[in-house]
């Protein structure tokens, strides 16, 4: 990537994080763009964003929409190091990353669950916290210093110990998983005119080039040194002291040495506790850290403006004077409802307490100058008479109104998440064009778009992107899903479409959508009236020929078949069909299937020239380890 272009990026991403909405209009190939973007700024020490902005609204989004894609369980390398990478003596893994106390008491949750399926006593085990440095991950294994890298082969960085870098508190080599870091107080007093930030500084320590002067001072006085994971301060204790005290053990481990430090590490200590637990690809389960994003300020709201949402809600926003809060200059917070508007009387001119918490969008904590609320009567998009639903004010215009049909066809692009350009910028100017449905989007030709004012690249581009939707194939849940049926998300689609064929839910009564797990009286009804009312433009749609994959619906009689309910890992290459095809045949018979080993999987059905890593890892867990011919023969049960 150009100087220029990555500059532009990095330009583009800070505007979208000052207004986060925005991040849902973003294809995922730009989605993930921008968090590779923001994740190798990190590293190289030139952070455009905060971690908990990187979490909590890039990675966040990329979950909710595409949950297996790659970036979602890559563990991220460290920058700055190139050569040829060698194996790692062993797996070093990122760790899950929580804000708030109700996280840690469900991670606790998790292990006292563990405790109980090994018959362990909860309360007699063992806790520990240390602090999070926030450094260059490294692992020693006492003869090679090695990059963290993937997490699986790392770049041997063993020349810092011959430029004299110490192991620090005067330990001994071979430690295992640490970090490079270098004094906070020695940083600011010496090297903070040098370098940016102590991540620059890290950097240069371990790259081949020669050491500047002020980095060779830094190794000399033991300024920068090699922290083991194994040598951190620590607090030991069960359980209840933890949360009896969690605050106060939290801020003393935090601030127990002159090192960067952004948050605190807990594990619980008991070796077979980890062992059952295990990890996914990119965290240990027993593992976790905690971090604070906590910022607020008094500030004053300037009006508060209706926005009309895809269903038809009109969202309160609070115009802000602007405020500068973990890093990010703030000009707007939701205000949830106008129920809250009403009854604590937000509006111009009053003062509120806004928040930040592991959050990016930040929200009203408190109001603390109230004021004579005014509430809107009219759509602010169509100018229909608004009703109130509950909390909630709705715009009963639901065929006509401008912002509710832009934001459901741009919704309808977004979760198609197949195709680029068909942001809110373009729904916009086709919308300006009388283009207000998806049928007539679909039917454009490249002539008529570049006669509305698109470039003649865009809009043969756009015409490629359309071509791409309809060809690529897609799950048929997904592409239900891409509809907006409120009460119908995608995990529900697949869920419906895993007992009823796509073709065939229009005609669903209550009672047997009500018949499968998971759907209420009141959620199948609102279900069924929003089916009824898309139906018209899904014909339209599905006409075009969409390549969908299909659910394998469950039948009665597969719902009861041994392998129902059961978590299955195929590995290897298979003789009676491909990977995906047996997958899609247990899925069919109700079985669940994973692509990782763990503690919960119940088959690792094996076909040949497999991998020792997952073999090792199912009999590190005590997972059933069979063969794809005993595999067959346990369709047969």
């Amino acid at each position: 990537m150009s100087i220029d272009n990555q500059l532009n990026l990095s330009q583009k991403l800070a505007e979208i994080i000052q207004q986060p909405e925005l991040i849902t209009q973003l294809s995922i190939t730009k989605l993930s763009a921008y968090l590779q973007l923001a994740n190798e700024s990190y590293r190289a020490g030139n952070a455009i964003i905060t971690d908990a902005e990187y979490d909590f609204v890039l990675m966040a989004e990329l979950i909710k929409r595409d949950p297996n894609n790659p970036l979602i369980s890559r563990l991220e390398p460290e920058a700055g190091v190139t050569g040829k990478t060698i194996a790692l003596p062993e797996i070093m893994l990122s760790t899950e990353k929580v804000y708030t106390y109700v996280e840690i008491e469900r991670w606790l949750q998790r292990i006292k669950k563990a405790a109980h399926n090994l018959n362990i006593n909860f309360n007699k085990l063992t806790f520990k916290v240390t602090p999070k440095l926030d450094g260059y991950a490294a692992f020693d294994d006492g003869h090679i210093l090695y990059t963290r890298g993937d997490g699986n082969k790392g770049t041997d960085i063993s020349r810092v110990f011959k430029r004299g870098l110490q192991v620090a508190t005067g330990g001994e080599r071979g430690l295992g998983a640490g970090e490079i870091v270098v004094s906070k107080s020695y940083f600011k007093q010496h090297l903070a005119s040098v370098f940016d930030n102590s991540r620059n500084f890290q950097a240069s320590v371990i790259k081949e080039k020669t050491l500047s002067l002020e980095a060779k001072q830094a190794i000399t006085t033991g300024a920068a040194v090699f922290f083991p994971f194994a040598l951190l301060p620590n607090w030991c204790g069960n359980a209840t002291e933890l949360l009896a005290d969690f605050e106060a053990i939290i801020q003393q481990i935090w601030h127990k040495i002159d090192y960067d430090v952004d948050g605190v590490v807990l594990e619980v200590t008991e070796p077979t506790i980890k062992q059952h637990m295990g990890a996914t690809r990119h965290h240990h389960r027993w593992q976790i850290a905690y971090k604070e994003n906590l910022a607020t300020a008094v500030v004053k709201i300037l009006a508060v403006t209706p926005q009309t949402s895809r269903s038809g809600r009109v969202t309160p926003v609070a115009e802000l004077e602007p405020v500068r809060l973990s890093g990010a200059l703030l000009q707007r917070a939701t205000a949830h409802h106008y129920k809250m508007v009403l009854e604590q009387g937000i509006g111009a001119g009053a003062e509120i307490l806004l928040a930040r918490s592991g959050e990016v969008i930040p929200k009203i904590e408190q109001v603390l100058t109230s004021v004579t609320a005014e509430i809107p009567t009219n759509c602010p998009s169509c100018e229909d008479e608004l009703y109130w639903e509950g909390d909630f004010l709705k715009c009963p215009n639901t065929l006509a109104c401008p912002a509710q049909i832009s934001q459901s066809i741009e919704y309808f692009f977004r979760v198609l998440a197949n195709n680029d350009g068909f942001g809110a910028a373009t729904i916009a100017k086709l919308y300006a064009h009388n283009v207000r449905d998806l049928a007539t989007i679909y039917a454009l030709t490249q002539i008529e778009l570049i006669e509305f004012g698109f470039g003649a690249k865009q809009a043969e581009n756009l015409i490629a992107e359309l071509t791409r939707s309809r060809t690529e194939i897609i799950a048929d849940w997904r592409f239900l899903a891409a509809f907006g049926v409120i009460r119908l998300g995608q995990g529900n689609c697949e869920k419906l479409l895993s007992h009823h064929a796509l073709e065939t839910v229009f005609a669903l009564k209550v009672t047997e959508i009500v018949a499968i797990d998971g759907f209420a009286n009141t959620s199948a009804t609102a279900i069924i009236q929003g089916l009824r009312l898309i139906k018209p433009v899904f014909d339209k749609i599905y006409a075009l020929g969409f390549k969908l994959q299909i659910t394998p619906t469950i039948t009665a009689s597969q719902s009861e078949h041994n392998l129902a309910g059961k978590t299955l890992v195929f590995t290897g290459a298979m003789q009676q069909g491909t990977r995906a095809e047996m997958q899609q045949q247990a899925r069919a018979l109700g079985a669940k299937v994973a692509t990782a080993v763990s503690g919960n999987t119940d088959y690792l059905v094996i076909g040949n020239n497999v991998g020792a890593k997952k073999l090792q890892a199912a009999t590190t867990k005590g997972v059933t380890i069979i063969s794809e011919a005993e595999y067959l023969n346990l369709l047969k049960v």
